[in-house]
């Protein structure tokens, strides 16, 4: 007999029942994946199904602990970091789980503490994500017939896809442009099907390999090719067939993928006796080279037609910078937020690479000075140009050059690298460069010579070798030993614009001559990972520019300094006066490393007068020029006290000039002449009323090594009425377009001849 619970019994077992209910439901492991564009298997946005509804996590509280715990049931070994503030873009959604606190040995994320499911102060723009480590779990190996993404599949990893050269001739040739696909798994490489390949699985392919198109194939020659090997009895390729390579087929690229490892695809090893590709051959791709591999200069031109162009800048490796684009005729930067690997790899393709390996943000690349054009950039990936993209303006996102976006690209397998080597130094980042060159038909390591050996040369070898960027650049190098295979001199009067990915694109002399000889005289280098990049600001000259006539009673300094132009010599000293055009200057550090003055304290130079060291001879280079470009007026800024004037609220000055202290400009710090300093003018006494254009020169002879050297030029244009002076149109070098500076330039004419 059953009897039934009434009153208070009931409430209770109801109460019961639900807690059971709700414990069980609790407590239930739920399903985990990764979301959001990314490139190798295992890293992604962390998602969560609860209740039939995938959601995101919030980083808060989120740690290394709860980064293992969900790259356990993710299936993989280990976690090898966690990000934040929505790396992988915002997710969609309830966001199911926030201030996750896992001690790191739970069986899934569920049994962590956490506030309870779907309550969160949190927003999208901070959904967690993992970076787990491509090795899989016992168990959890990809079955013999599965399906998925090829990344999740294989563990693919960015550096298990390539192009096999088919042809004979094409396997010499570098980069590797047409052949067929394989992918890497368990040691092997294993070839794709071409059964259902479609351009855009190819596209993808290329944009991986560091091509930015892909080419249309014509597969008849090579299915010919295919089929009379099959038919000859003593062809390796029944064998090939034989051993089962053919695992990867049915893969479904939607073309604006970062990495084969992204797109959906099946794997089925075959039955006995047959291949796992029937009726089918090896998947053939034919990519488009962009123009560093054409020219072999490291110059990129935008896309063809009218599109937004863009510029990377202060990348320590090609491919990779700050990601700056060309509105309303001025360079400017592109804020991070939602900035991701399909943004990143418009940019990428645009300018003749390959997709973006990442999409990096917080400056990583350093700061921009001037506007931010573009803010929350959402591309679908196959656009032309950053500027097809949707994305709001800056201003309205409050955004600050903190969070400049930057970007690494895929770049073509050009082998650069083991033709230039260094030997002899403390440390693998120094020593005399060693090329690799064809000598009387055979390849022969050699010196370089060392006359005439600059900075821009030294660059080009840092990059060449993977080191970044040139510190020092060293015409004699007695103090390394170099390698005994190398004591000959094989490449003489190299000149490099900077930009090359090699040594071996630079120009030389044809016959090697080194006036030298080479020996002690050999060329070295120092490379370093970071750099200074120093920028004036342009809108402050502009601002603080006027004329004074100062009487020469106050100038004795300034005239021992050569502060003055030459007619102060001849005159009746201290009767008379200069007039001078003056104006205040703010240097800034953009770069990733401190600038600091070439030379140690021990030889800085001190000057009585003004009682002070000068630690760089000269510092800047003050011009005044027609409009044709001759030199009317100059002056110049010894760098008697390089120092942080102000930094960045968060950051500290360290370094200041008083009681000799050390000299330099920290990252993200400014220094700042006044317009009353010494020196901080041009001497235009002697220059008649007109049209001019006003030009400071930073580090004007590369003493210090920056990581770009194209900034370092500041023009104004300037009109002198004789009486008073008017500064418009400041600009850095490389802050506005070919077609603004020339309309500048043209207007500024134009109202001369009319004056």
């Amino acid at each position: 007999m059953m009897v039934m619970p009434t009153g208070t019994n009931h409430i209770l077992l109801v109460l019961l029942l639900c807690w059971v209910a709700c414990s069980r439901q609790e407590l239930a492991p739920v399903q985990l994946r990764l979301g959001g564009p990314r490139g190798p298997a295992g890293e992604g946005r962390l998602e969560v199904l609860y209740q039939g509804r995938w959601g995101t996590v919030c980083d808060d509280g989120f740690d290394f602990h709860a980064a293992t715990v969900a790259c356990r049931q993710l299936g993989y070994t280990a976690a090898i970091t966690w990000t934040h503030s929505a790396t992988y873009g915002q997710g969609e959604g309830p966001i199911w789980l926030d201030n996750v606190r896992c001690g790191g040995s739970e069986g899934s994320l569920a049994e962590c503490v956490h506030n309870g499911w779907g309550i969160s102060d949190c927003h999208h723009g901070e959904d967690a994500g993992v970076v787990c480590s491509g090795q899989r779990l016992p168990g959890n190996s990809p079955p013999a017939t599965t399906s998925g993404h090829l990344g999740e599949v294989l563990g693919l990893t960015l550096e298990e896809v390539r192009l096999k050269p088919i042809l004979a001739r094409a396997k010499l040739s570098m980069p590797v442009m047409e052949g067929a696909v394989e992918v890497k798994h368990n040691g092997r490489w294993r070839q794709v099907c071409d059964a259902s390949w479609t351009r855009n699985n190819s596209r993808v392919v290329c944009g991986m390999l560091g091509f930015p198109r892909e080419k249309h194939i014509n597969t008849s020659f090579y299915r010919k090719l295919w089929n009379r090997k099959l038919k000859d009895p003593n062809s390796s390729l029944k064998t090939f067939i034989q051993k089962n390579s053919f695992w990867v087929h049915k893969v479904r690229c939607q073309g604006s993928e970062p990495h084969l490892a992204r797109c959906p695809v099946q794997m089925a090893p075959p039955a006995p006796r047959q291949h796992a590709c029937p009726h089918g051959m090896h998947a053939i791709v034919s990519c488009l080279p962009g123009p560093a591999v054409q020219k072999g200069k490291g110059k990129n031109k935008t896309a063809p037609g009218k599109v937004l162009p863009v510029r990377l800048r202060a990348g320590t490796h090609a491919g990779e910078g700050r990601v700056e684009v060309l509105l309303h005729g001025q360079w400017g930067t592109v804020c991070d937020k939602q900035w991701d690997l399909a943004a990143a790899s418009v940019v990428c393709r645009q300018l003749g690479y390959g997709t973006a390996k990442q999409a990096l943000v917080g400056a990583r690349m350093g700061q921009g000075l001037g506007p931010i054009h573009m803010s929350n950039v959402q591309c679908t990936g196959h656009e032309r140009s950053l500027g097809e993209c949707r994305f709001q303006d800056a201003e309205q996102s409050g955004c600050r050059h903190e969070a400049d976006a930057a970007v690494r690209c895929h770049m073509p397998y050009m082998d650069f690298k083991s033709q230039v080597r260094l030997a002899g130094g403390r440390n693998p980042e120094e020593g005399v460069v060693e090329v690799l060159v064809p000598v009387q038909g055979r390849l022969q390591w050699g010196a370089v010579c060392g006359a005439q050996w600059g900075l821009n040369e030294a660059m080009v070898v840092c990059r060449q070798l993977g080191l970044g960027f040139a510190s020092h650049a060293l015409q004699e190098t007695w103090y390394w030993a170099g390698s005994p295979d190398a004591t000959q001199v094989v490449m003489s009067g190299v000149r490099c614009a900077g930009t090359e990915l090699a040594l071996q694109q630079c120009q030389r002399h044809g016959p090697v001559h080194c006036p030298s000889g080479g020996g002690r005289f050999s060329a070295g280098v120092t490379c370093t990972a970071h750099a200074p990049d120093l920028v004036m600001n342009a809108q402050l000259v502009q601002e603080t520019a006027y004329l004074e006539d100062r009487p020469l009673g106050l100038l004795y300094c300034a005239h021992e300094e050569r502060c003055l132009s030459r007619s102060a010599d001849t005159m009746q000293w201290p009767y008379g006066h200069r007039r001078l055009l003056r104006f205040s200057s703010q240097i800034h550090n953009l770069g990733r490393a401190d600038f600091r003055p070439r030379m140690g304290r021990h030889a800085w130079t001190w000057h009585q007068c003004h009682r002070h060291f000068h630690s760089i001879e000269v510092f800047t280079h003050y011009d005044l020029l027609t409009l044709n470009g001759s030199k009317v007026a100059e002056g110049h800024k010894a760098s008697f006290c390089l120092e942080d004037t102000n930094c960045p609220e968060g950051l500290q000055r360290r370094f200041a000039c008083a009681n000799f202290g050390e000299q330099g400009v920290s990252v993200g710090c400014w220094d700042t002449y006044r317009h009353d300093i010494d020196c901080q003018w041009i001497d235009i006494t002697d220059v008649p009323p007109g049209s001019y254009t006003f030009q400071v020169v930073v580090n004007p002879k590369h003493e210090v090594a920056e990581s770009d050297f194209s900034n370092n030029v500041m023009r104004c244009q300037c009109k002198y009425d004789g009486q008073r002076v008017w500064m418009h149109g400041c600009h850095t070098s490389d802050a506005y377009g070919a077609d603004v500076v020339s309309d500048l330039e043209r207007r500024e004419r134009l109202a001369n001849n009319l004056v």
